[in-house]
C-alpha cells in the first residue's frame, strides 16, 4: 500500500505539470507530438529492459495472446488519451482537460464497484458523493468543452482497469503497448517527413523537447502501473485528484483561463471529498492495526 501510494503521487504529480511542457511544443501538431512520444518512449523502455535483462519477458508477453489482446486495448485507450490531451492543452483548454481528470477518479470508483466488486465504507461513499457533486457543478459550467473532459476520463479509466487486470510487470506492459503503437507512429512520421512537415531535426529546441517527451511519458506511466497493481481502485481514484488540481492551477494562474464562481465552488467540494476520503482511510487503517495487535 505504501509503495503504491508513493508511486501514485509521483505519477499524478508529473502529469499535473505536463501542461507547462506541452505548451512549449505548441509549434508541433498534436499528432506528431503523440507519435514522437511513442517512438522515444519505446526507445527508452527498450534500453531499460535490456539493462535489466528483461527483453525476454517482453517477447514472451507479445507471444501470449491472453496478454497481447488486453494490452492492445490499453494501448488504444492511452493513445486516444494522449491525443485529446495534447490538443486540448495547446488549444487553450487546460481547465477542460483538468476536468477530465477530475471526472476520471469517479469513473475509476464506479469501475471498481461494478467490475471488481470492491466495497465502499460509509465514509468513503459520503466523500465520493461530495466530490461527485463538485464535479457535476464543474461540468455544468463547461458544457461546450465537456466532450474533452469525458473523452479523457473514460479513456484513462479503462486504461487503468485493463492494466490492473493484466498480469504483466509495469515496464514490460508499457513496452508492449508502445511496440503495438510503434508501427502506426513510424508510418505517420515517415509520411510527414516525405511531405516536409516533420519537426524533429529542424529546430534544436523543439528536437530536444521531443526527445525529452519520451522520458516524461515513460516515468509516470510506469509509476501509475505500479500503483494500479497495488492500490484498490477507489483509493487510486481519489489520489488522482493531485494531477487535475495542478493542471487546474496551471490553466488559471499560468495561462489566464477564466475561472467562474461555479468552478470555485466545485473545486472546494472536490477537495472536501478528498479530505474526508483520506481521513476515513487513515482511520480504517488504524483500526485494522489495533485489531491485529
Amino acid at each position: 500500500m505504501r509503495t503504491g501510494l508513493l508511486a501514485a503521487l509521483g505519477a499524478y504529480g508529473l502529469w499535473g505539470l505536463l501542461p507547462i511542457f506541452f505548451k512549449l511544443l505548441n509549434a508541433v501538431t498534436p499528432v506528431e507530438v503523440v507519435t514522437q512520444r511513442i517512438i522515444w518512449s519505446l526507445t527508452l523502455i527498450l534500453g531499460l529492459l535490456a539493462a535489466r535483462g528483461s527483453i525476454g519477458m517482453l517477447l514472451a508477453t507479445l507471444r501470449d495472446r491472453r496478454l497481447l489482446l488486453p494490452l492492445t486495448g490499453s494501448a488504444f485507450f492511452i493513445a486516444i488519451n494522449w491525443l485529446v490531451y495534447v490538443w486540448a492543452v495547446n488549444d487553450g483548454h487546460v481547465i477542460a482537460a483538468s476536468l477530465g481528470y477530475f471526472l476520471n477518479p469517479l469513473v475509476n470508483v464506479a469501475l471498481g464497484v461494478l467490475v471488481l466488486k470492491e466495497r465502499l465504507r460509509r465514509g468513503q461513499a459520503i466523500a465520493i458523493g461530495i466530490a461527485a457533486l463538485g464535479v457535476a457543478i464543474m461540468a455544468a459550467a463547461a458544457l461546450t468543452t465537456l466532450w474533452i473532459s469525458v473523452a479523457l476520463a473514460i479513456s484513462f479509466a479503462f486504461y487503468g482497469l485493463i492494466r490492473k487486470l493484466t498480469p504483466v510487470a509495469p515496464m514490460v506492459g508499457l513496452g508492449a503497448e508502445t511496440l503495438i503503437l510503434a508501427p502506426l507512429a513510424l508510418a505517420y512520421l515517415f509520411w510527414l517527413s516525405a511531405h516536409g512537415g516533420i519537426s524533429l531535426g529542424k529546430d534544436t529546441y523543439l528536437t530536444t523537447l521531443l526527445l525529452i517527451s519520451g522520458a516524461l511519458t515513460t516515468v509516470p506511466l510506469i509509476l501509475f502501473a505500479m500503483a494500479a497493481q497495488r492500490l484498490p481502485m477507489a483509493t487510486l481514484g481519489l489520489t488522482q485528484y493531485v494531477a487535475p488540481t495542478l493542471q487546474f492551477f496551471c490553466g488559471v494562474f499560468l495561462y489566464g483561463e477564466k475561472l467562474t464562481h461555479g468552478q470555485i465552488l466545485s473545486f472546494a467540494l472536490i477537495w472536501l471529498g478528498l479530505i474526508l476520503f483520506a481521513t476515513d482511510s487513515f482511520a480504517a487503517a488504524r483500526r485494522s492495526r489495533l485489531a491485529a495487535a
